[in-house]
């Protein structure tokens, strides 16, 4: 194996790609509403979603001992702790609020991971609740932890932006769970599972055409918004139409997971030139 492709894995399997996706988001929502200086939201998002999903994705393996303790798994660890000690910093410079609600998100990747009920499985394996919890999550630490710690109040174009970004986040993880199709749990009664594969990029399309006419729905849409939200979704229904559950793991894990940040570098390459 190159060193580049090991460092490649490292890098995805340690969440650190998933963060900065994250941490985009973050930076989307304060550019949309104006919020300047404050960058201890942004960080917290990041070393948090490192701290989270590196605890979703290895918790059950490590409790199960499924796994070994391996020189990769090693060098997680350390980075996980490292982000732990760099979310609880920047955590204590959030507002009040934005810490209980924050926690409260936290108890909801809890409750998704862990089962807390005997005889019953974490929230991660109840039928077909998956996508709603995650990306229900996503848009609390990536819009509405910035909004409420800057203090700004919670017009329309917030509750807009709310129901934007949960679609837009719905049809990102339906990819990856058509992409994880074949070695998915039945059980778990994803959208492709459900639905088939032709119906959810059928949704999907939909969905992305709705996120795209709530931007008119604003009231301080402005032309630049338009036209990058219009490559974003052109983007990510590309990336749906030719998903398949045949396609390497780097299509999601890497490539459709940039999309954010794409999203966002879009935005500052347009502002700055």
């Amino acid at each position: 194996m190159s060193l580049f492709k090991r460092l490649l894995d490292f890098y995805l399997d340690s969440s650190i790609h998933t963060a900065l996706s994250c941490y985009a988001l973050v930076r989307m929502t304060q550019h949309i509403f104006q919020i300047h200086g404050n960058q201890y939201v942004a960080g917290f998002a990041f070393f948090g979603t490192i701290v989270g999903y590196n605890f979703v994705k290895y918790d059950a393996l490590a409790r199960t001992q499924k796994i070994k303790m391996g020189k990769q798994l090693m060098a997680i660890v350390g980075l996980s702790i490292m982000a732990f000690i760099g979310a609880a910093i920047t955590f204590y410079q959030l507002d009040h609020l934005t810490q209980i609600i924050a926690i409260a998100f936290l108890a909801l990747t809890l409750l998704y991971t862990l089962p807390f009920f005997p005889n019953k499985s974490n929230a991660r394996n109840w039928r077909g609740i998956k996508i709603y919890i995650v990306a229900f999550c996503w848009v609390g630490v990536t819009l509405i932890l910035p909004v409420l710690d800057a203090g700004i109040a919670l017009t329309s174009d917030f509750y807009w932006k709310c129901l934007q970004r949960f679609l837009l986040l719905f049809v990102l993880i339906a990819i990856f769970e058509i992409i994880d199709l074949k070695n998915d749990d039945p059980n778990l009664q994803t959208v492709p599972q459900k639905i088939g594969v032709k119906r959810t990029k059928t949704v999907g399309i939909f969905l992305l055409l709705v996120f795209y006419v709530l931007e008119f729905m604003q009231t301080k849409t402005n032309n630049l918004q338009l036209t990058v939200n219009l490559i974003l979704v052109v983007m990510m229904a590309f990336f749906l139409m030719f998903a398949h559950e045949n396609r390497s793991k780097y299509y999601t894990s890497f490539w459709a997971e940039s999309i954010p940040m794409i999203w966002y570098l879009m935005l500052v390459l347009i502002t700055t030139f």
